[in-house]
């Protein structure tokens, strides 16, 4: 028995038979990623703006991720009396540096200095938390940007560690709020908590609009006409004025405001998804697929779920937009996170309340106008990335 070694890509085989021609083996199917995605990925890249106001949005919030290794009041490693320790991730009491208080303050000038005569330790490049009450500031708070200041102004500070001006205290890139809060730290927490607080608003809501949807197209009829019906007096609901009555009972916190407005936003898909399922519920190979015997769960899942995701996909940047936008403007207006919660709304009511210190609003608001436009040009790169003309053309 004769034993063919297998072709590769572009190989000739001989004719079996005089005068025909040879056959060249196709190249192997390429496994991974399909060509329409490769064709849409490549879309997405050609909208430079969109793709870099991605990679940028998407660098940023990487960092937030470990905002407690940038900005904290807490060393990030010490070695004390040879143990090594990890104040970030771990609450040490204060009595294993010789103090009786129930929570160590590592900013205290005595436990300092009982762990440089017994150690080190390695700070973070900002030593404030976002929630750190500053004390021995220059200038009244809200007090300007270290930047901002004056030799004279800073003077007096100075001297109390052996210095002479400004560059001798510790600095306050964006200054401080009316409560002696560093404005740069509350930033990159308050940036994180908008961003999660988003997505998972906004991908919670989507998948319950998602199936709502497909339900309301995929059966039509009167299921169709009752969804509509609940959705049209659903929607005319006032959110705020929900969020004012519960807060008078309930104090507003992370999840209850998340449960709050989870209640509302799943609507905003409903419409986009059933007319998706309600234009190919009659196609050719839906009725094949009945045909065969396959459950609705499947051919809704499986055959009609793909092509609805393509608009889902296309409007979830726009919805996380959104959803960072309600949280700013609830915690703007006193109805958001707790008080003292890191919030770039309440920076911004600061701003407000506080003319005569400037640098609150322009920064709360550099932060939100740089946030949310990201997010708009990458939306709008993702838009075209999925535009059915420039992916088939």
């Amino acid at each position: 028995m004769n034993e063919h070694a297998p072709l590769t890509a572009g190989e000739a085989v001989a004719p079996a038979i005089p005068g025909a021609q040879a056959i060249i083996a196709a190249p192997a199917t390429r496994r991974g990623i399909s060509p329409l995605n490769r064709r849409r990925l490549a879309n997405f890249r050609r909208n430079r703006l969109g793709f870099w106001s991605f990679v940028i949005f998407l660098g940023l919030f990487v960092l937030s991720l470990f905002a407690e290794f940038i900005a904290n009041d807490k060393p990030i490693i010490a070695s004390y009396k040879g143990e090594i320790l990890f104040p970030v991730v771990i609450d040490y009491p204060d009595e294993k540096f010789g103090g009786f208080l129930a929570r160590t303050d590592y900013r205290s000038a005595e436990t300092r200095r009982e762990i440089a005569e017994n150690g080190w330790a390695i700070w973070p490049p900002i030593p404030y938390s976002y929630d750190t009450i500053l004390t021995g500031l220059p200038t009244p708070s809200p007090s300007p940007p270290t930047w901002m200041l004056t030799d004279e102004q800073c003077r007096p500070v100075a001297e109390r560690t052996g210095g002479t001006g400004c560059k001798d205290i510790e600095w306050h890139w964006l200054g401080t709020d009316n409560t002696t809060r560093d404005v740069l730290a509350r930033i990159i927490y308050g940036f994180r908590i908008s961003v999660l607080f988003g997505l998972i608003l906004a991908l919670v809501s989507s998948v319950i609009g998602v199936v709502a949807g497909a339900v309301q197209g995929y059966f039509g009829g009167w299921v169709d006409l009752a969804f509509q019906r609940f959705i049209e007096v659903w929607s005319g609901i006032p959110t705020l004025y929900l969020i004012i009555i519960i807060s008078a009972f309930i104090a507003p916190g992370f999840f209850v405001l998340l449960g709050i407005l989870l209640l509302f936003s799943w609507v905003a898909l409903v419409g986009v998804v059933r007319a998706e399922f309600l234009r190919a519920r009659n196609f050719e190979y839906v009725r094949a697929a009945r045909a065969l015997g396959l459950s609705n769960l499947r051919i809704m899942a499986v055959h009609l779920l793909p092509n609805a995701m393509v608009a889902t996909l296309t409007f979830l940047p726009f919805i996380l937009n959104g959803s960072i936008t309600t949280l700013t403007s609830l915690d703007f207006l006193g109805f958001g996170l707790p008080p003292g919660s890191p919030s770039l709304g309440e920076l911004l009511a600061q701003g407000k309340d506080n003319i005569q210190a400037p640098w609150l609003g322009l920064t709360g608001f550099a932060v939100v106008a740089t946030m949310l436009s990201l997010l708009i040009f990458a939306g709008e790169a993702v838009r075209d990335a999925f535009d059915p003309r420039k992916t088939f053309s």
